[in-house]
């Protein structure tokens, strides 16, 4: 029982420590807390070994991360972080960084599973449209719609789906094909009258599907497992009235040829008169089934032959009389080799568009949205000339600055709040009024729905906020160190010689040798570059393109080349041969042990010169920024970090 209790005090007091750690202030920076909670998860995060978690690796790294902290304020004193350039790589980060926490994880992804699995099946289809421009008016819009729900009804009360479609339909082929669109299959339809087939049942009718061309009821007549994608080659005679009988006469001349043993390639060239494919054999790309909905005849002769070889009887399409050949059918590949493919035409398809607008009104649902549909109108109709100008000022009266303009989860957003955003961002522009304040109002809105999606994840998943701010601090800190320390020690080449000269015993190297080295994967080549250069020809350009690389004079240490390494050191030509790459080395001399020349030295001098600037401003920044490590703070992170 002594036992038991003992393991229990032990519990408790890890649990109290750990609260303790996570509560409390390690340092300041000019006043600034940094809590003992992010120390712990970044050195967790960085250290994996037992060997780790020591009192001295605890300290060193202390140190660093103080260091760390100086630089991020005065990152933020300098204002790196109220840029635009800041702004929007942040937000780049953190839309990624979200993604995990979202309920779409991945848009992108789904798409093109989605994609894959339609692939899979085709479906044909009937549909019955009203049409509706995009910039329809809202009167137009409601007319559409009713007429669109009339359909409906009198199909519900048992009226004929095509009779329908023929009488009222606004697709102009309807009158010939009763709606009847065929069989199709993914990404050969607008998404949302493709994603409304695929859902709705063989036999019935889909909802009303609102597209860019206007309202659809689609009637599924059959699905089928897909048929993939076939490869035809095909013989073309055009016709017209004029010529029907001729041409008839004819393709049915070339049919008899082919069947007496003519060669295909020969009667294609000779006859065929698509100028595009005649010399190739006839040969088209391989096509699924609707990608040639306009010639269906073609389409469904193609699919109908089933052995490579196969030639099909004369035919005529809309656009004259063909013979055609299979050459091979292609089944739907697994989704691993299409993936990569599919994902990016899913990327460029109006689905990913469509499924995104979706999920941003999903969002601003879950998140609680809300706009005073009054006040927004107010304030938008108050845009004119001068917002064009980036000159806008707001006219209107303080009442309507103090009312609600939206509001998100328990957080409510004024009239007055987004006049002050739009003063602040409004630039010159060539949009109407009308525009531009709608854009500003949208990106207002925006801006404040992901900070409120941002605390709901930080609320529920605690980590994200500590991957936030190491993305916040690694952007600031990176634009720091570019233009104070990177920049500097690169582009200062005064201050490198100088650096160079004040610490040349430090560049100091043994017996090295002067060489260049020529690869290639072709022995044959090499050899005959290696007679040129033996003659003391000069190589000319078109020869120093054929080598896979050419690395031109300088100096070698021992073990700072292996090709070098294997060579022996003496003047003159040399080969050797790794991994199936020939090397020819030209070495010029041998060099003796001694300092090393600022232009050898020049990459190892800029590395130390950076450190050296580093230090100084380090130690700088400690005077400008008092330092204060909380010894309390920093007892909880070691027993934390370093408990058994």
């Amino acid at each position: 029982m002594k036992k038991y209790f003992l393991a229990f005090c032990l519990l408790l007091h890890g649990i109290w420590a750990l609260a303790q750690a996570k509560q409390s202030i390690l340092f300041t920076v000019d006043k600034s807390p940094t809590f003992s909670e992010e120390f712990i998860y970044i050195f967790k995060k960085n250290h994996s070994g037992k060997q780790d978690f020591t009192e001295a690796k605890v300290n060193e790294y202390l140190d660093l991360f103080v260091n760390f902290k100086l630089k991020i304020t005065e990152a933020h004193n300098r204002g790196y972080d109220t840029t635009a350039k800041f702004a929007k790589e942040l937000k780049t980060y953190g839309d990624e960084l979200k993604k995990p926490y979202r309920a779409e994880k991945d848009l992108l992804d789904k798409l093109t599973k989605e994609a894959y699995d339609h692939l899979k099946q085709e479906v044909k289809a009937s549909h019955i449209l009203v049409g509706l421009k995009p910039e329809a008016t809202p009167d137009d819009t409601l007319k559409a719609f009713n007429k669109i729900s009339d359909i409906e009804k009198r199909i519900s009360n048992g009226e004929d789906f095509e009779k329908l479609a023929r009488e009222l339909s606004e697709d102009p082929s309807a009158k010939y094909n009763g709606g009847n669109l065929g069989y199709f299959t993914a990404m050969q339809m607008v998404y949302p009258f493709e994603e409304a087939a695929y859902k709705t049942k063989v036999g019935e009718i889909s909802p009303i599907v609102h597209t860019r061309f206007g309202y659809h009821l689609i009637k599924v007549l059959d699905k089928t497992n897909s048929r993939g994608e076939v490869e035809v080659s095909h013989i073309l005679l055009r016709t017209s009235k004029e010529s029907e009988a001729k041409t008839k006469n004819q393709i049915f001349e070339i049919y008899d040829q082919l069947k007496n043993g003519r060669s295909w390639d020969d009667l294609c060239k000779e006859f065929s008169e698509d100028s595009n494919t005649k010399n190739a054999g006839g040969r088209l790309r391989p096509f699924g089934v609707g990608a040639l909905a306009s010639v269906p005849e073609f389409e469904a002769t193609s699919f109908a032959l089933q052995k490579p070889g196969e030639i099909s009887d004369p035919f005529q399409s809309g656009i004259g009389w063909h013979i055609i050949r299979l050459e091979k059918k292609i089944p739907v590949p697994p989704y691993s080799e299409v993936e990569a493919s599919l994902k990016k035409r899913v990327a460029r398809d109006e689905r990913l568009k469509i499924s995104e607008q979706a999920a941003a009104v999903k969002r601003k649902i879950d998140l609680g949205f809300s706009e005073n549909a009054v006040n927004k109108s107010k304030v938008l109709a108050s845009a004119d000339s001068s917002l064009l100008k980036g000159q806008w000022k707001f006219k209107g009266g303080d009442d309507l600055k103090k009312g609600s303009l939206f509001s998100v989860g328990n957080k409510n957003f004024t009239v007055g709040d987004f006049i002050n955003w739009v003063e602040k961002k409004q630039i010159s522009n060539k949009l109407s009024p009308s525009n531009y304040i709608n854009q500003l109002f949208n990106s207002f809105s925006d801006e404040k729905i992901n900070e409120a999606e941002e605390e709901k994840i930080i609320r529920e998943n605690p980590d994200f906020q500590h991957l936030m701010t190491e993305y916040r601090e690694g952007i600031l800190l990176f634009e720091i160190m570019e233009k104070e320390i990177w920049n500097k020690a690169s582009e200062d080449s005064i201050g490198q010689k100088k650096f160079y000269n004040e610490n040349v015993d430090k560049y100091k190297a043994g017996p090295r040798v002067e060489a260049r080295i020529f690869s290639t994967t072709d022995k044959s080549f090499l050899e005959e570059m290696k007679k040129k250069i033996s003659k003391g020809d000069t190589l000319k350009a078109a020869d120093m393109k054929k080598f896979k690389s050419v690395q031109h004079f300088r100096n070698y240490e021992k073990g700072e080349s292996k090709v070098i390494d294997k060579i022996n050191w003496v003047p003159g030509l040399q080969e050797t041969e790794m991994d199936g790459t020939y090397y020819l080395v030209e070495v010029s001399h041998l060099v003796e042990a001694g300092t090393k020349k600022f232009t050898e030295s020049r990459a190892q001098v800029i590395s130390s010169y950076q450190d050296s600037l580093e230090k100084s401003w380090v130690a700088s920044l400690k005077k400008k920024y008092p330092v204060k490590v909380n010894n309390k703070g920093k007892n909880a992170v070691m027993e934390e970090l370093l408990k058994k």
